[in-house]
């Protein structure tokens, strides 16, 4: 799908072009999307750009060579995106291609921050002047938008954390772990588009030296940059604490099942042995003749078994 903005009083709008009418609206357009273009679309765009769009095996390059080049006067950048997925985080590559004149971008999934980018120039609210602007922007609405994925991830966590702290069940203990378990991928994942937009942003700064408005632009995301990568160490290191403590409550819960069951042995294990003494097939057992044996015998039982329990009280042991 191709998708063409233009810049209209200094507001972003999307132009209902067909792909046949590009080459003619080109001067028009600041803004070229693709996304999972078909070969078609991908062949006209290179027909006005040759060269300007990557190969699909470049794009998911993880060198810094591969994902942030000078290429005569354009500008290459391959950040990383957030999606979700069968509710699942997922990240994503988006390759821009930044011309002097205009923005040239290359995707395979449709983005929410795409799709918001596009609900706003519908509604009028982005406000550009120029390629450079529109990819700063671009950058700052994805900031946003990781912000707010950690912000609902604290929220989740701080649930998890009472009910793992406050829950006296194993299985709540486990369903925690699970929950936890997600929470820590979806961090990761976070945490990982953050320091892929650091990177992004720090090579864009080193080559728009002479854009007062967009370095300070950058500088700004940068600093935000630095306080989300603090907040999504602080969740790692939370998700952390809390997967050791659920594990650590199974553990207590599983020795005093354990610690039951030794009990139960130690108590029944002297009435077992009187009662295999007596079971013995002797013919000469002084208490086979005696009218009082089978109610010695059971008597020696009961209190064997009561004297460890009362002596492991006596203690302190249970």
């Amino acid at each position: 799908m191709l998708r063409c903005f233009t810049i209209e009083q200094n507001k972003l709008r999307e132009s209902e072009l067909e792909s046949a009418d590009l080459l003619e609206h080109l001067e028009s357009l600041y803004w070229i999307d693709l996304q999972d273009p078909s070969d078609s679309e991908r062949a006209l765009v290179e027909q006005a750009y040759p060269q300007a769009l990557p190969e699909a095996d470049e794009v998911e390059e993880i060198e810094s060579s591969a994902r942030y080049f000078i290429e005569g006067r354009d500008i290459h950048v391959h950040s990383l995106f957030l999606t979700q997925s069968e509710g699942r985080f997922q990240t994503t590559t988006v390759a821009f291609t930044l011309t002097p004149d205009r923005l040239l971008s290359i995707h395979d999934v449709d983005l929410a921050d795409f799709r918001l980018m596009r609900l706003r120039a519908r509604r009028k609210w982005v406000e550009v002047h120029s390629a450079l602007q529109l990819l700063t922007t671009i950058f700052t609405q994805k900031v946003d938008n990781l912000a707010d994925q950690l912000e609902d991830l604290h929220t989740e966590l701080e649930e998890i954390g009472h009910d793992v702290l406050e829950t006296q069940t194993s299985g709540g203990q486990q369903q925690a772990l699970d929950r936890l378990a997600r929470l820590e991928d979806s961090n990761g994942k976070i945490r990982l588009c953050l320091m892929d937009t650091q990177r992004s942003i720090s090579f864009l700064m080193r080559h728009i030296r002479n854009q007062a408005e967009e370095q300070e632009a950058c500088r700004e995301m940068l600093r935000d940059l630095d306080t989300l990568m603090s907040h999504a160490t602080f969740m790692f290191e939370k998700i952390n604490f809390l997967m050791d403590a659920a594990l650590g409550f199974i553990n207590i819960r599983q020795n005093q099942i354990i610690k039951t069951f030794s009990i139960a042995a130690v108590v029944f294990l002297p009435p077992t042995l009187v009662a295999s003494i007596y079971g013995m097939n002797f013919a000469h057992m002084p208490e086979l003749a005696w009218s009082g044996g089978y109610p010695m015998a059971l008597g020696a039982m009961v209190v064997s078994g009561i004297a460890p329990y009362l002596f492991f009280k006596h203690k302190g042991w249970l």
